[in-house]
């Protein structure tokens, strides 16, 4: 065998190595990621509630006010719009939209009203402070108010600037994927 052709086979059996060691890294971050959204498992990368990993995790019993939940938003005007503006990241929910991880504060014959903040049955909720602009500038309309119908839920997000019902309104509850858990989380 001449240099050349030496050179060549190693060469060859470099880069099949270099391939099935890119193969196999490939297959094992794609089964962790597999096995872990399947498990219920999600990644928060928005300021509404702890950044990190968090489960969902299917209720025992019906969603009700005070539970955290992870739930699909329906394709309303408010939530396009919302989507175009860029509240909302991507992710597997109908329209291609990201689960929201909100606090259901309000469920269905709860009054809620809202001005410079929320109230829910005459009852002030902290942290609810309405904004009139987003962080571009661009007006917020809030919510009318009312009684959260038969079968919906009221969401809400502590965060000043979360994009909850208090613009939305409420929501079908069947939406709801489950309870959110925190698994490994950190809040600035």
């Amino acid at each position: 065998m001449t240099i050349p052709l030496i050179a060549a086979v190693l060469r060859r059996r470099r880069n099949k190595a270099v391939l099935l060691g890119s193969a196999t890294i490939t297959m094992a971050l794609l089964g962790t990621i597999s096995v872990a959204w399947f498990g219920g498992y999600r990644i928060n990368l928005t300021p509404s509630e702890p950044l990190g990993l968090w489960r969902i995790v299917k209720p025992d019993r019906p969603v009700a006010a005070g539970d955290l939940v992870f739930i699909c938003p329906p394709q309303t005007a408010p939530i396009r719009e919302a989507r175009m503006r860029g509240y909302l990241r991507s992710g597997l929910c109908p329209g291609g939209i990201a689960p929201l991880i909100k606090t259901v504060i309000a469920v269905a014959g709860q009054r809620v009203d809202i001005g410079i903040g929320v109230n829910i049955d005459g009852h002030p909720v902290r942290f609810s402070a309405r904004q009139h602009r987003d962080g571009e500038g661009r007006s917020l309309t809030p919510f009318g108010g009312g009684i959260v119908p038969a079968r919906y839920v009221f969401l809400h997000s502590p965060f000043a600037g979360s994009y909850d019902s208090r613009y939305f309104g409420p929501i079908p509850a069947a939406g709801i994927l489950g309870l959110a858990q925190e698994v490994l989380t950190y809040a600035p």
